[in-house]
């Protein structure tokens, strides 16, 4: 049987954890919890390229069926978090998390259009920013450096989604002033992490194959980067989604390996 840990808490984050003690998902130790809320922060930017994808009504992958399947999988991977926390701060931060989220649930429900983007755009951004202070948060509580790779590998399915959804937007023709800064610090943290990744001693061979998979499909982001007249939002919607399933089955493996 589940026990509830009852806090001084708002009255909505208590029914959250009730709501959750009975959920399927759970979250099993610190490592994975780390590799759940560094999904969060991806959640964020998949949600964001969907919501992209259904305003320039281009149907390929289906964004619209995956953006409520992102909708739920955010609140439901929100609430097991909530409930295996067991550290003051880091509670804090996901309540953050869970109030910030609410607003735009409701948004998202909404038929994207080019005069809500931005909106969007923003607020997305600023729920990315504290799901990353809640990770960080999970990465900590670790005590070791391992944790730090599963953030850093975590980070990277992160960044595939921003990237594309960053590009989305473009073709989309939303006005970003700080469009080319974002691209451009994307890019650059992407690539820097993966030479990092490729570097730790927690590698094993099946990591370092799709490490090296996942470097060659961000290629194609470099390539589409420079192009300022030829767009392919499939390509990139795809090798999003080629390096999101390949760092994916890689954070898992590394919160395997911390667990040996």
């Amino acid at each position: 049987m589940q026990i509830i840990r009852i806090k001084s808490i708002p009255l909505l984050f208590i029914f959250t954890i009730f709501f959750s003690s009975t959920h399927a998902f759970e979250v099993k130790d610190i490592a994975h919890a780390v590799d759940v809320a560094g999904k969060q922060r991806m959640f964020t930017q998949h949600m964001l390229k969907d919501y992209a994808m259904v305003g320039l009504g281009n149907a390929f992958g289906t964004p619209e069926e995956d953006l409520k399947k992102i909708i739920y999988l955010f609140e439901e991977h929100l609430n097991a978090l909530i409930v295996f926390n067991k550290d003051t701060l880091t509670d804090e931060s996901l309540l953050k998390v869970q109030t910030l989220w609410i607003p735009i649930k409701l948004s998202l429900s909404k038929t994207p259009t080019k005069a809500n983007a931005g909106k969007m755009q923003e607020d997305l951004e600023t729920l990315l920013k504290q799901a990353n202070d809640a990770t960080q948060l999970f990465a900590k509580q670790t005590g070791k450096a391992s944790g730090e790779i599963i953030n850093i590998s975590g980070r990277q399915r992160m960044l595939s989604q921003r990237m594309a959804s960053l590009y989305m937007f473009k073709v989309w023709g939303i006005n970003d002033l700080q469009f080319k800064d974002k691209m451009t610090k994307a890019l650059a943290l992407f690539k820097t992490s993966q030479e990092k990744l490729l570097a730790s001693s927690m590698n094993t061979d099946k990591i370092r194959i799709l490490l090296l998979k996942s470097k060659k499909s961000f290629m194609f982001f470099e390539m589409m980067n420079k192009s300022t007249t030829k767009f392919i939002p499939t390509l990139i919607y795809k090798k999003s989604n080629d390096i999101l399933k390949d760092m994916n089955t890689v954070t898992g493996l590394y919160v395997k390996e911390e667990n040996k």
